[in-house]
């Protein structure tokens, strides 16, 4: 296992839609292995292929406390959504920024598991807001585009102070 680079804005990168896999060879259940080993390292508990510079629809997941209950989301799709809340939310590709962003209390999400099995998900609270946050990263979208355009423009102008 190895740990990967995470894309950070501005990296025009980040906006790339992501392609289906077709096939589930040793090749993605390595990546699925970097990006967990990546995201716990970073730390997170959220990883798109994306964000380290793997266009495909491939997501890795542990929002437990102890990190023992890695997810690993192939092709996942969010096939119902119910309620709203407010969550706080970062990014590992737009670090030391949080804002609240308002997303779906409840989703059912369906992917196929590293073994390539075809699963369905219910996910509330932190788990929820983290699967719509790394599904949007697979479709270009960062958290920061859930924002109005102000908030959006200052936080982008705290990133580039904190790179310079």
């Amino acid at each position: 296992m190895s740990q990967l680079n995470i894309l950070t804005l501005p990296d025009s990168r980040l906006k790339t839609v992501a392609v289906s896999i077709t096939e589930i060879n040793d090749d993605i259940k390595q990546l699925a292995q970097d990006m967990l080993e990546t995201m716990y390292a970073a730390p997170g508990i959220g990883l798109a292929a994306t964000q380290v510079d793997q266009h495909i629809q491939l997501v890795v997941i542990d929002v437990s406390e102890e990190k023992d209950q890695p997810l690993v989301l192939i092709n996942p799709e969010i096939i119902e959504k119910e309620g709203i809340q407010t969550h706080e939310e970062g990014c590992l590709s737009v670090p030391g920024i949080f804002a609240k962003v308002k997303r779906a209390d409840q989703v059912v999400v369906k992917y196929q598991d590293i073994d390539g099995q075809h699963q369905e998900l219910a996910a509330t609270g932190l788990l929820a807001v983290c699967i719509q946050h790394e599904l949007d990263h697979l479709k270009g979208i960062v958290f920061l585009d859930h924002l109005s355009l102000l908030k959006r423009k200052l936080a982008m102008k705290k990133l580039e102070k904190a790179e310079a």
